[in-house]
C-alpha cells in the first residue's frame, strides 16, 4: 500500500506571518517536492519571485502550477477535496503538501475534511501549525492590524462577525501541534519567555512552542511532525463555535513590510550530532532519549544506534519526547556507532545533552 502523503496546515490571523514562514519553507526546500494551497494567488503577494513567470492573469482560477523550485502551487477554487485529489492524482504526487488558511478560517473543519473516505487513505495531517504574532499577543491584542482583519471579517458573509478575535485565537491554539511566536525579535528576552511559557500552558500536552523571526524555521522542524490529526479530532475540538466557512479570502501580503532587509536566517535553532558506542537495550535507549529531550526541550532528534549483537541499525527519529524506532538496514562496511543529530532552539546545553545520551 502507497504511504499516505503529509499534509501541513498552516493557519494564524492576518499579518501574523504565515506568507513569510511558507516563502522561507519554499526558498529552503532543499529538493523536497512541496505543494502548496492556498486561498488565491493574490494571498502570496508574490511580485512574481515566487511564482516565476506566472502573473494573477495568466493563472486561472483551478489552475495547479508547478514552480521553478519543484514546488506545486494551486488555489482552493471551489472546493478543497477536488484540488487535493488532482493533487494526488498527478504523474508525480508531491512528497508533502502544504495548506495556507485563510486567517479567520479556523482549522478545525479543515482537518475534520481530511477524513472524507475519497482522500482518507491517501493523505494524512502531518500537523497543524499555528503562527501568531508574538508582539501583538504579548501586548493583548492578537494581531497587529485589527482594522484590516475586521476589513477581512466584513467582505465575508459566512463569517460571524461578533465572535471575538480572542475566541477565535483559543480555537486556533485548540488546535495546534506546533505555535511559531514570530516576530519574537521584538520581544524582550522574559516577554518572550513569558509569552512562550503562556502559551505553551494554554495549548494542548506535548505542543511545541518555538520562536522565530521573519518565520525562518528549518524545514526539518517545521514538516515530518507525523501526529495524523484527523484521527484525534475529540482532542483538538473547538473550544467556541462559531458559525464560518472555510473558502474566505485572506490577503496575507503586508506582513512581510516589516523589516524584511535583516533576514536572521536560522541563528534561532541550532543542530549538533552527539555519538557514542553501542547501546544494550534498546527499549532502555529510547526512553532515555525521550527523557533528554524533556529535561532539554529539544525539537526534533533523528539518527541511528548499534545495538549490541543486531547486525541491523536502529534508526531513532523523534518530535519531542515522541520516539519512533525500527532496524533499516546492516550496518556494512560503516563502523558501529551510535550516532544522533539534535535539533532545537540556540541556546540548547549541549555539554549537559550529550551527557545524558551516552550515559
Amino acid at each position: 500500500m502507497q504511504a499516505k502523503i503529509p499534509a501541513t496546515v498552516v493557519t494564524g490571523f492576518l499579518g501574523a506571518g504565515k506568507t513569510t514562514l511558507i516563502r522561507h519553507m519554499l526558498d529552503n526546500a532543499n529538493g523536497k517536492r512541496i505543494a502548496l494551497i492556498i486561498n488565491e494567488f493574490g494571498d502570496l503577494g508574490v511580485d512574481g519571485d515566487i511564482l516565476k513567470g506566472c502573473g494573477d492573469e495568466t493563472c486561472s482560477e483551478d489552475d495547479i502550477m508547478e514552480l521553478s523550485n519543484g514546488c506545486i502551487c494551486c488555489t482552493v477554487a471551489e472546493d478543497f477535496i477536488p484540488t487535493l485529489e488532482k493533487l494526488l492524482n498527478r504523474d508525480t504526487p508531491p512528497d508533502h503538501i502544504v495548506i495556507e488558511t485563510s486567517g479567520l478560517a479556523l482549522p478545525q473543519p479543515l482537518v475534520r475534511a481530511f477524513q472524507w473516505p475519497e482522500i482518507s487513505t491517501r493523505v494524512t495531517v502531518d500537523g497543524v501549525v499555528t503562527v501568531v504574532d508574538g508582539k501583538a499577543v504579548s501586548d493583548g491584542q492578537f494581531a497587529s492590524n485589527l482594522a484590516a482583519i475586521e476589513a477581512q471579517r466584513k467582505m465575508d458573509d459566512n463569517l460571524d462577525h461578533e465572535t471575538p478575535l480572542s475566541e477565535l485565537f483559543a480555537d486556533q491554539v485548540a488546535c495546534a501541534d506546533m505555535i511559531v511566536v514570530n516576530k519574537s525579535d521584538l520581544l524582550g528576552e522574559d516577554e518572550a519567555a513569558a509569552l512562550v511559557g503562556k502559551l505553551s500552558g494554554d495549548a494542548r500536552k506535548g505542543v511545541q512552542v518555538v520562536r522565530t523571526s521573519m518565520g525562518a524555521i528549518p524545514i526539518e522542524v517545521l514538516l515530518g511532525q507525523g501526529v495524523g490529526a484527523e484521527d484525534d479530532m475529540a482532542a483538538r475540538h473547538e473550544v467556541h463555535h462559531h458559525h464560518h466557512h472555510d473558502d474566505d479570502h485572506d490577503d496575507d501580503h503586508h506582513d512581510d513590510d516589516h523589516h524584511h532587509h535583516h533576514d536572521h536566517d536560522h541563528d534561532a535553532f541550532e543542530s549538533f550530532v552527539v555519538t557514542r558506542a553501542e547501546v544494550a537495550d534498546p527499549g532502555a535507549f529510547a526512553e532515555q532519549v525521550a527523557q533528554t529531550i524533556r529535561d532539554h526541550n529539544i525539537l526534533r532528534l533523528k539518527g541511528f544506534a548499534a545495538v549490541s549483537g543486531k547486525p541491523m541499525r536502529l534508526t531513532l527519529q523523534a518530535v519531542g519526547p515522541r520516539v519512533d524506532t525500527y532496524y533499516d538496514q546492516p550496518f556494512g562496511a560503516q563502523p558501529r556507532e551510535t550516532r544522533l543529530v539534535v535539533i532545537g532552539q540556540s541556546g540548547l546545553d549541549r555539554v549537559a545533552i550529550e551527557k545524558a545520551l551516552v550515559a
